[in-house]
């Protein structure tokens, strides 16, 4: 009797969250371990160096079946005097009976309008992704009304975003999912989806290399369909002493309003070291509010290394300035 009200709480929320899977890559808190990319296509190439970042998240340690996401990326500009930025991401994302996996190629264009002793640049990126999505019920022995389902569709997406940097201000604005279409194995029909997301985010970056450095910065998520909020508050910190840099991040996100099913708020610290052109970084997020699924938290483990590096521009936000080669 547990197990057919488990299966069957799975499926309602399996059914229930269907259309927001398809929203293709997840949004957490990735993207304050210098990989603003991630999130935003203006960010392909946007600094002085190629970079390649692994991350790996795990939620609810000790779960069966518990969300799990890994993704693979790299950007860079084609050359040190080209405008162009191409980049590409790799991800693959679990939860429970449901998975996605998808690539996702870039193509940036920036606008330089500054010289060696100003960074001022206007960057535009375009992305477009494919993915799998797929619901796998086979294992679901002990209720044939639920087992032995396995659907597939195919998604087609598109992201669009903008970006403005001068010295230590950073912005970004990013429409994902402009277009959304999926392919039933069912039906074999192309079915459109409204799952735009508008993303706006900024910071800024000031201090003292020799003592402390800072980046306050923020993120505000609308989603069309249902009307949700999601909102960003992030702080981090920087200490570098010679060709290492430690830093360390907090970050609180809400979300509110909106035909979602419930309000929910999480809490990130996050804990980085970056060496010469090597970064890594921990993530644990703990969740609170109206709708707590576990008392344990997420975790994220996060690897980069910095490629073909070119002389740094003046002062900048660290994903500019991204490495400590001159």
């Amino acid at each position: 009797m547990r197990k057919r009200i488990t299966y069957s709480l799975l499926l309602v929320l399996l059914i229930s969250t269907k259309s927001i899977a398809q929203e293709t890559l997840p949004i957490y808190a990735d993207y304050l371990s210098d990989n603003v990319y991630l999130l935003h296509p203006a960010a392909a190439g946007i600094g002085d160096c190629g970079k390649i970042r692994l991350t790996a998240r795990q939620q609810w340690l000790g779960v069966d079946d518990a969300p799990a996401l890994q993704t693979a990326s790299f950007h860079a500009k084609l050359d040190e005097y080209s405008n162009t930025g191409l980049g590409v991401i790799l991800f693959n994302d679990k939860n429970g009976y449901h998975s996605q996996k998808g690539i996702q190629g870039t193509y940036a264009y920036h606008i330089d309008m500054g010289n060696e002793n100003l960074f001022n640049q206007l960057s535009f990126g375009l992305s477009f992704s494919v993915v799998q999505n797929e619901r796998d019920q086979r294992t679901f022995v002990n209720d044939p009304a639920v087992s032995q389902v396995i659907e597939s569709d195919f998604y087609f997406n598109a992201d669009f975003g903008m970006a403005y940097h001068k010295n230590g201000l950073s912005s970004y604005f990013t429409v994902k999912n402009v277009f959304l279409s999926a392919k039933n194995n069912l039906n074999q029909n192309f079915e459109s989806f409204n799952l735009r997301n508008y993303i706006l985010g900024g910071g800024y970056f000031f201090g003292d290399r020799e003592k402390l450095q800072f980046e306050p910065s923020f993120m505000f998520q609308y989603k069309e369909q249902t009307a949700e909020k999601i909102a960003d508050v992030n702080f981090k910190v920087y200490k570098t002493l010679s060709e290492t840099q430690l830093w360390a991040a907090l970050s609180y996100r809400r979300s509110f309003d909106g035909n979602v099913f419930g309000e929910a708020q999480y809490i990130t610290p996050i804990v980085g070291v970056n060496y010469k052109n090597w970064m890594f970084a921990y993530t644990y997020t703990q969740q609170t509010g109206d709708i707590v699924f576990s008392n344990g938290g997420f975790h994220q483990l996060s690897l980069g290394i910095n490629l073909f590096c070119t002389k740094r521009r003046a002062a900048a936000c660290p994903n500019i300035n991204g490495s400590f080669t001159y």
